[in-house]
């Protein structure tokens, strides 16, 4: 196998969801994916990287974590920054594997955030798997591999992209039906409107009759139906533009 993984980005910034928002982090992110949800905002993804070694990824993200040495993450007992893989889907790439495992063994705390559409069990168990759980209004339902759930620690974290009324109904009865919440932190994040030019053409379409919801109808539901949930906003796109790279 070659250890060579094709990349899109590397870039220091803030963790901008899950339950580590706020945080320093390197992201790494990787190029191509196998789903085409209707609100994805990183589509420049799908077909825009470069091949690099494995060693090269590691010692770009070694450089970029290096100001931060003697700073640790007293709740984690780790070094901070965090090292989030994202793509994409990074998981489609073999050598992801090796690295997340070398990321643990340089103690990085270590996430990465995926589809839910392919098999996390190959994963490093001290890596924190983000996953998602594909609502109705991504198009891309009928890809969630529920076998995932088995799989699942209580350091991972299942993500429902909340976008119409019926996304949040659909994700609520998941949560009943499974019992999520006994399984790990639940997330649930607003999609945030694409800009025009973040319209990629291969992405899937909202099915017809759904009923847009907003963040603040979002946020209400939840209170009201006493969800065991964590609300996210995308951090990073109050701070920078909506559309900004490298954020």
């Amino acid at each position: 196998m070659s250890d060579t993984l094709v990349v899109n980005e590397i870039y220091l910034s803030l963790q901008g969801e899950s339950t580590f928002a706020g945080l320093p982090c390197v992201f790494v992110r990787l190029a191509a994916c196998n789903l085409r949800c209707s609100y994805c905002d990183t589509a420049y993804a799908f077909t825009e990287g470069k091949k690099r070694e494995l060693n090269e990824v590691l010692a770009e993200v070694r450089r970029l974590a290096r100001p931060f040495a003697n700073s640790q993450l007293s709740t984690l007992n780790s070094q901070l920054p965090l090292v989030e893989l994202t793509g994409g889907e990074p998981l489609l790439q073999k050598v992801a594997l090796p690295l997340m495992k070398q990321l643990c063994d340089d103690g990085f705390t270590v996430l990465v955030e995926t589809s839910g559409a392919l098999d996390i069990s190959p994963v490093d168990p001290r890596v924190r798997r983000i996953m998602d759980l594909k609502c109705p209004s991504s198009g891309e339902v009928e890809r969630n591999r529920w076998e995932n759930l088995s799989h699942l620690k209580a350091t991972d974290e299942i993500k429902f992209v909340i976008g119409t009324v019926e996304d949040y109904e659909w994700a609520k009865q998941q949560i009943a039906a499974h019992k999520l919440d006994s399984i790990c932190p639940l997330l649930m994040s607003w999609v945030h409107p694409l800009r025009p030019e973040q319209q990629d053409k291969s992405l899937k379409r909202v099915p017809a009759g759904q009923t847009p919801i907003t963040r603040r109808e979002l946020a209400e539901k939840i209170i009201a139906d006493a969800l065991p949930v964590r609300f996210q906003a995308q951090l990073h796109k109050i701070i920078w533009p909506p559309e900004q790279r490298g954020v």
